[in-house]
C-alpha cells in the first residue's frame, strides 16, 4: 500500500526558466521530463529514464493520481506543474491535485532555514554523503538546456543521453541523490511540522500563481521600442557632447568631468541630481542625460515579455515564504514588490501613446520619456477581457499591529476613529491639538516630523534610522533628530516597553530553558537532540511560529549580552551568525502578524469567489467581471475582524481600475 511518494525530476525546455519562470518553461512545446526518480514509503529510490523510452510504472502512475497518496518534493510547485502536463491534467484537476503535495523547501523556510536543497542540507548538518551532488548544475546545463551548435558537436542544438553516456549516468545518480537528500531534510524537520492552515495557504498561493495576470503586450512592445530609440538618441547626443566612446560608462564620464574641472566621487542617482543643480552648460546637459537614462531601464518590460505565456498571462510572480522567518511573500521575475510609483494624472493618455509608439507626442507632452515609461510599468498589468481590477489594501497595517500588540491606547483610538496617525503622532510628540495640524496652519510642519518618526522609529530605530528614512531631505536638520527620537519614545512608552519585554524574555528563555509569555506571544526553546536541531521560537497569535535556528548567547557589537542565531545574512547572502535585539524581534513579529492578516484576507476573498491575481505588500489585486465589481464588498471583507486578534482594528481602502496602478 503506497502512502507517500518522494519525487524529483529532471527536465528539458528551450525556455530559460530563470528569466521566464516555471509556467512559461513548462508551456514550451519542446518541454520534456527526462528523468523521474521516486521513493515509495521512504524506501530505496528508483529512477525512470524517460528520455530513453522507459515508462513510469503503472502502480506509480496510479499512486500519483490517488488522492490518498501524499507526494513530497523539494520546491514541489516544479514537480506538481511539470507532472500535471506530463500526465495530461488540465484546469481544475491540476489545482485539485495541489492538496496532495507537500513542499520540503517550504517546510525548511518555515523552520527558519534558507532556500535551496544544497544550502538547506548543509545548514541542517547532513553528512556529506547525504548532501546534494555539486556536479548537478553543470549536468543540468548539458542536458536540460539547449546546446550551442559547433563543428565539434556536429551542429546539434541539444545534448541527448547517447551523446554523453557517462555524464548521463551521472545525471541519473544526481536525480536519485536529490530524492535522498529531500527525504533526509523531511525526516530531520518532522518534529516541527508545517501547520495545516499554512499548508492550505501554500495551496492557495500556487493557485494564484498558476492563474496568472494578463499583460498588455502592445504596451510592452511599444515601451521597449521607444526606450531603445530614446536610449540611442540620448547616447548619440552624449557622444557628441563629450567625445566619449561610451558616455554610459561611469569611469569614462568621471574622467571627462574631471577634465572639465569637476571631481566627483561617484555618479549615483542622488549625486547626479545634486550636481545638476550646481552646474551649467555642457556639463549640466551631460549629467541630465545620465539622469534621464537612469530613470528607468526596460528590464521589467523585458521580464514581462520573457515570462508571458501563450495566453498573454504572466505567472509565478510571487514566492511563498520568500521573506525568511516572517513568512511574507517575495517578488519573482518582474519583482512586483518594487515597481516604480505612478504620479501622472493622464496615465491613460500616456499608455495610448506608448501603445501607438508615438515617441514624438510623448516627448512633446511629457518631456522625459524614460521617466514616463517608468511610471507606466504598473499599467502593463491588465484585467482579463470584460473584467476590471479591484485593488484594495490595508491602511497603516504595521502601525495598527504594533499599537495592538503593545496596547498603546492612544494609537488604538486613532485607528478606531480618524486614522490620521502622522498628525496624531505629531500631536502627542509636541503637545499640539491635532485640529491645528492641517494645511494652511504653521503647525502643519509638525506632521512631517510625525511622519518620519512613524516610519523610522517603531522598531527601536534612532537618529540613524531617521536619516536613512530621508529625514534630512524633508527639511529637518541633523541637530533636531535626537529630540524627535526622544519625543516619539516618550509618547509611545508601551511600544518601548514591548521592545525590552521581548528582549528580556528571549534572554530569560536562553538562560533558563523555560518558556516566557509576552503580550499573547509565547517565546520558547524547542529542540530535537537526536536530529541536532535547536530553535528559539515565537508562537504568534495565529498559531504560526517564527524560528531562530541554533540560538546562543554572546556579546553583540556593543559588548552587551544578546541572543544570536544562525541565519541568512541579507547583505552577504551567506548562512552565518546573526545577532538580534528587542526592536528587531518586534519588527519580525509585527511584520509576521501583518502577513498573517493578509493571509486570512486572501483566504476570505477566495471563499467569497474572488480571483486574486497578485498581491503586493498589503494590497490585493482582484480580477473581477465588470458586472460583479463590488468594491465596497471587498473592502468589507478586508476590514473584517480576525478571530485570533481581538481588538485589532483593520481598515481597507480600494478603487476600481482598467489597469494596475497606484491610486
Amino acid at each position: 500500500m503506497i502512502g507517500t511518494l518522494n519525487i524529483d525530476i529532471e527536465t528539458f525546455s528551450s525556455i530559460d526558466i530563470k528569466k521566464a519562470g516555471l509556467y512559461r518553461y513548462v508551456q514550451s512545446p519542446d518541454f520534456q521530463i527526462l528523468l523521474f526518480a521516486y521513493s515509495v514509503n521512504k524506501g530505496p529510490t528508483q529512477i525512470v529514464d524517460l528520455a530513453q523510452d522507459e515508462f513510469i510504472p503503472l502502480h506509480i502512475i496510479e499512486a500519483l493520481e490517488n488522492p490518498e497518496v501524499t507526494k513530497h518534493a523539494y520546491n514541489a510547485p516544479f514537480e506538481w506543474y511539470c507532472l500535471s502536463k506530463h500526465l495530461g491534467m488540465y484546469g481544475k484537476h491540476t489545482v485539485d491535485w495541489l492538496s496532495q503535495w507537500r513542499c520540503t523547501m517550504f517546510h525548511g523556510l518555515y523552520c527558519g532555514y534558507t532556500a535551496g536543497l544544497g544550502p538547506t542540507a548543509k545548514a541542517l548538518g547532513l553528512a556529506q554523503s547525504k548532501q546534494k551532488m555539486t556536479v548537478g548544475n553543470s549536468l543540468i546545463k548539458v542536458f536540460s538546456t539547449p546546446t550551442k551548435p559547433t563543428k565539434k558537436n556536429g551542429g546539434r542544438t541539444r545534448t541527448l543521453p547517447h551523446h554523453e553516456p557517462e555524464k548521463w549516468e551521472l545525471f541519473k545518480e544526481y536525480c536519485i541523490q536529490d530524492v535522498e537528500v529531500e527525504k533526509e531534510i523531511e525526516s530531520k524537520l518532522s518534529k516541527f511540522p508545517v501547520p495545516e492552515a499554512e499548508q492550505k495557504l501554500w495551496e492557495l498561493d500556487q493557485q494564484i500563481n498558476a492563474h496568472g495576470i494578463s499583460v498588455d503586450n502592445q504596451l510592452i512592445e511599444g515601451a521597449i521600442q521607444i526606450s531603445n530609440e530614446t536610449t540611442a538618441t540620448l547616447t548619440e547626443e552624449a557622444k557628441q557632447l563629450t567625445g566619449l566612446n561610451n558616455p554610459n560608462s561611469a569611469a569614462q564620464l568621471k574622467k571627462w568631468l574631471s577634465d572639465q574641472g569637476m571631481e566627483v566621487e561617484n555618479l549615483q542617482k542622488d549625486t547626479v541630481g545634486e550636481l545638476i543643480e550646481t552646474t551649467e552648460g555642457s556639463v549640466k546637459r551631460a549629467l541630465e542625460i545620465r539622469q534621464e537614462m537612469s530613470k528607468t531601464s526596460v528590464k521589467k518590460y523585458l521580464a514581462m515579455e520573457a515570462a508571458c505565456c501563450p495566453d498573454n498571462k504572466v505567472r509565478g510572480l510571487l514566492q511563498f515564504y520568500g521573506a525568511n522567518r516572517t513568512g511574507r511573500w517575495a517578488g519573482r521575475l518582474v519583482q512586483v514588490q518594487n515597481l516604480p510609483r505612478n504620479y501622472l494624472s493622464t496615465l491613460g493618455h500616456a499608455r495610448e501613446l506608448v501603445r501607438d509608439r508615438n515617441i514624438e507626442a510623448l516627448k512633446l507632452i511629457y518631456g522625459n520619456v524614460p521617466n514616463t515609461l517608468s511610471e507606466l510599468i504598473r499599467t502593463a498589468f491588465i484585467p482579463s477581457y470584460g473584467h476590471v481590477f479591484l485593488i484594495s489594501d490595508f491602511s497603516a497595517i504595521e502601525a495598527r499591529v504594533i499599537a495592538w500588540l503593545a496596547g498603546e491606547q492612544w494609537r488604538l483610538e486613532v485607528f478606531r476613529t480618524h486614522g490620521k496617525i502622522y498628525e496624531a503622532s505629531a500631536s502627542q510628540m509636541f503637545g499640539v491639538p491635532i485640529e491645528l495640524i492641517k494645511k494652511g496652519n504653521p503647525e502643519y510642519e509638525l506632521r512631517q516630523k510625525g511622519k518620519v518618526a512613524e516610519l523610522a522609529l517603531g522598531y527601536q530605530g534612532a537618529k540613524g534610522a531617521l536619516m536613512q528614512m530621508g529625514a534630512l531631505n524633508m527639511g529637518l536638520t541633523e541637530e533636531e533628530l535626537p529630540d524627535i527620537v526622544r519625543r516619539w519614545r516618550s509618547s509611545n512608552k508601551r511600544i518601548v516597553d514591548l521592545w525590552f519585554a521581548l528582549e528580556n524574555a528571549a534572554l530569560h528563555v536562553m538562560r533558563t530553558g523555560q518558556p516566557a509569555g509576552v503580550k499573547g506571544l509565547l517565546i520558547a526553546r524547542e529542540s530535537d537532540i537526536q536530529n541536532g536541531l535547536d530553535f528559539l521560537t515565537v508562537t504568534l497569535p495565529s498559531g504560526r511560529k517564527l524560528f531562530y535556528v541554533k540560538p546562543f548567547l554572546d556579546e553583540n557589537d556593543f559588548g552587551k549580552e544578546a541572543v544570536h542565531y544562525r541565519g541568512l545574512n541579507q547583505t552577504t547572502k551567506k548562512w552565518e551568525k546573526i545577532s538580534t535585539y528587542g526592536g528587531k524581534m518586534t519588527e519580525n513579529i509585527v511584520q509576521a502578524i501583518a502577513r498573517d492578516c493578509l493571509a486570512v484576507t486572501l483566504k476570505r476573498l477566495a471563499e467569497a469567489g474572488y480571483q486574486t491575481v497578485m498581491h503586493v505588500h498589503d494590497e490585493a489585486v482582484l480580477d473581477v467581471p465588470k458586472e460583479h465589481a463590488d468594491l465596497e464588498k471587498v473592502e468589507r471583507i478586508m476590514s473584517q475582524p480576525i478571530d485570533w486578534a481581538p481588538g485589532l482594528n483593520l481598515n481597507a481602502d480600494g478603487f476600481t481600475a482598467n489597469y494596475y496602478m497606484k491610486d
